[in-house]
C-alpha cells in the first residue's frame, strides 16, 4: 500500500519567487500548497491537516510569528520551519523560544530546504532504516566476536557494543532485531559465566591478570585527581551500564565525560564489592583488620556502615598522608537540600575527596521485588532505564554535579554492580545457616541441583574470602538463574521470576562503568 504523499504549506508574501523550490519538493513526492498571505493560511489550516509548514516572517498583515503564535494554540504539535530575511538574534531567539522546529535565513536553495523538509519528515524512517541496515551488517561480527572472547577486554567490549545496540534499536523501534541482540546477549551471559567461573579464581590467586576490579577504582582514578581542589566521588548503588548510557546526555552539557568499565569483585553485591572500591581491599584483607565486622556477614545492613573511615585509611595508604574526606550516604531526595548544603560547605573548606553514595537505584530494584505497583511501573530494562532517567533529571545528585562543575571540580562517577532481570529458577540444597540472598549462598554442605548454573566452590580463596568453617561452600549464580529451595520452590519462583537482582555471575551485574568527569571549559 503506497503511502499518501506527506502535505507542506509554504506561506510566503513573495511565493511567487518560490515556485521552483515548490517544484523541487513536489518532484520529491511532496504534496506543496503555496500561499501569500497569513491569514488565508490559518483559514486553509484550520480545514486542512498538515505534515509542516514553511512559514515567512516578515510578511504584510500578520508576521509570521503572529501566525505561529495562533497556529500553536490550535495545534501545539504542528511542525512548523520559520524563513525569514533577519538575521537578527532577536528574531531567531523568538521563533525558538516558539517551539520551531528549525530556522532559515534567506535567500534559500531547493536543496537546502529539501534537506530540512526531510529531516524534519522523513528522520525518524531515515534513522531507523539505517539502524537497521547497520546492525544486519554487522550482526555477523558480533557473533564472531562473542565466540572468540577470551580475554577481560574482549568481553566488555562486546558487552557495551550490544549495549549499545539495545539503546539505538529500541530508539529506532526495530523490536524484531532488538529481539536477535537480546538473544546474542543471552548467550554471552553464558559463556562470560563459564570463563568466569574459571578465570576469577585465577585473578584472585595472581597466575592471571585481572581487569581493572572495584578494589581499583580509587587508585586507578581518585588518586590522578588529588590536588589543590576537592574530587567529588560519586557511587551509584546498584546501575547498569545501560542506566548509566542514559544518564550521559544529561551530563554532556556541562562536562568532557571519559568513560571506562571495569569488573565488579564477587559476589557483586553491596556489602563486598562497595566496600572493595572504598577500602581498596577484598573481603580476606578486610577481616584481618575488621574481624568483628565479618562475623557478621550476614546482617548486610551493616556491613557498609564505615565506608568513610575505609576510604580516609585507603588514601593514607596511597599517598602516604591524610586526605581530609567528607562522607555523605543518600537514600531520598526529601533530604535534598541538608545533603547540598552539607556538600557545597565540604567544597568550599577545601576537603580532598567529597563521597557521595546514592541508593536509588537499589532502593529501585527492591521495592520493585516487593510491590505490584513497581513491578508493573519498572517491568523490563527498558522502563528501568527511563526511571533512572527521569529520577536523575530531578535528583539532589544532579543539582550537586552541576555544581561541581560551575566550581570547576572533577568528578569520579561509579558504580559497585549492576543488576540482572532474573528468569530462571535453579534449585539448591542447604542446611538452615545458609544465607538468603538468591544470587549467591554461603552455607554448609550447599549445592545445585544442576552445577551448570552456578560457579561453586569449597575454597575460599577462589574469592579472596577468609577461611571459613569445616565444611563451608560458596555458591554463586550465573546468568539470569535465581536458587529456590526444593520445599519453598513453587513460592519463590512465583514471587522472584521476572526480578531485578544482584550478587551473581554476568555481564549486567559485573561489568560496569566508571566515568570521570572534567568541566566544560566556561
Amino acid at each position: 500500500m503506497t503511502r499518501p504523499p506527506r502535505r507542506i504549506l509554504w506561506v510566503d508574501d513573495e511565493i511567487d519567487l518560490l515556485r521552483p523550490h515548490c517544484l523541487f519538493l513536489q518532484q520529491r513526492g511532496y504534496h506543496v500548497d503555496a500561499i501569500s498571505n497569513g491569514d488565508d493560511a490559518l483559514a486553509l489550516l484550520a480545514e486542512h491537516p498538515y505534515d509542516l509548514v514553511l512559514l515567512d516572517e516578515q510578511m504584510p498583515g500578520r508576521r509570521g510569528l503572529e501566525v505561529l503564535e495562533e497556529l500553536r494554540r490550535e495545534d501545539p504539535l504542528a511542525r512548523v520551519v520559520m524563513i525569514t530575511k533577519s538575521e537578527e538574534d532577536r528574531t531567531m531567539t523568538e521563533a525558538i523560544g516558539r517551539r520551531v522546529d528549525d530556522y532559515l535565513v534567506k535567500p534559500t536553495s531547493p536543496r537546502q530546504v529539501l534537506s530540512v523538509v526531510t529531516r524534519i519528515l522523513e528522520g525518524s524512517s531515515i534513522r531507523q532504516q539505517q539502524v537497521a541496515q547497520d546492525f544486519a551488517a554487522r550482526f555477523p561480527r558480533l557473533e564472531g566476536l562473542r565466540q572468540e572472547a577470551r580475554t577481560p577486554e574482549d568481553f566488555a567490549s562486546l558487552y557495551s557494543e550490544l549495549v549499545d545496540w539495545h539503546l539505538r534499536l529500541h530508539g529506532a523501534g526495530e523490536a524484531g532485531l532488538l529481539d536477535s541482540a537480546e538473544a546474542l546477549l543471552g548467550e554471552l551471559r553464558g559463556d562470560f559465566g563459564e570463563w568466569i567461573a574459571h578465570s576469577y579464581p585465577q585473578w584472585m590467586r595472581g597466575t592471571e591478570t585481572p581487569p581493572i576490579l572495584s578494589t581499583d577504582l580509587v587508585e586507578c582514578f581518585v588518586l590522578p585527581l588529588l590536588g589543590d581542589e576537592p574530587v567529588v566521588l560519586v557511587v551509584l548503588d546498584c546501575m547498569r551500564l545501560d542506566q548509566w548510557r542514559v544518564l550521559l546526555p544529561l551530563l554532556a552539557e556541562h562536562f568532557e565525560v571519559q568513560e571506562d568499565l571495569h569488573y565488579s569483585v564477587l559476589p557483586s553485591a553491596t556489602p563486598f564489592s562497595r566496600n572493595a572500591i572504598f577500602s581498596g581491599a577484598f573481603p580476606d584483607e578486610l577481616a584481618r583488620r575488621y574481624p568483628e565486622w565479618w562475623s557478621r556477614q550476614n546482617e548486610e545492613g551493616s556491613l557498609n556502615s564505615f565506608e568513610d573511615e575505609l576510604l580516609e585509611e585507603q588514601l593514607r595508604r596511597l599517598t602516604g598522608r591524610d586526605v581530609a574526606v567528607h562522607y555523605d550516604k543518600v537514600f531520598s531526595d526529601r533530604d535534598g537540600d541538608q545533603v547540598r548544603a552539607r556538600v557545597n560547605s565540604a567544597m568550599q573548606k577545601g576537603v580532598g575527596v567529597v563521597a557521595l553514595v546514592f541508593a536509588f537505584m537499589d532502593l529501585l530494584i527492591h521495592s520493585r521485588s516487593e510491590s505490584p505497583v513497581f513491578m508493573e511501573v519498572a517491568r523490563d530494562e527498558i522502563s528501568l532505564r527511563e526511571l533512572s532517567r527521569n529520577w536523575f533529571e530531578r535528583s539532589v545528585l544532579f543539582q550537586l554535579l552541576k555544581d561541581a562543575a560551575r566550581r570547576d571540580l572533577s568528578v569520579v562517577v561509579a558504580t559497585d554492580h549492576g543488576s540482572i532481570l532474573c528468569d530462571r529458577p535453579t534449585t539448591v540444597f542447604a542446611r538452615r545457616d545458609a544465607s538468603s540472598n538468591l544470587r549467591y549462598k554461603f552455607g554448609q554442605d550447599l549445592r545445585a541441583e544442576d552445577p551448570r548454573t552456578v560457579m561453586s566452590t569449597s575454597d575460599p580463596a577462589d574469592l579472596r574470602f577468609p577461611p571459613g568453617r569445616l565444611g563451608l561452600s560458596y555458591v554463586i549464580a550465573r546468568e539470569d538463574y535465581f536458587m529456590v529451595y526444593p520445599t519453598k520452590l513453587r513460592e519463590y519462583q512465583n514471587r522472584y521470576r521476572g526480578s531485578f537482582l544482584h550478587g551473581g555471575i554476568s555481564p549486567e551485574e559485573m561489568i560496569v562503568p566508571v566515568a570521570t568527569l572534567r568541566p566544560r571549559s566556561r
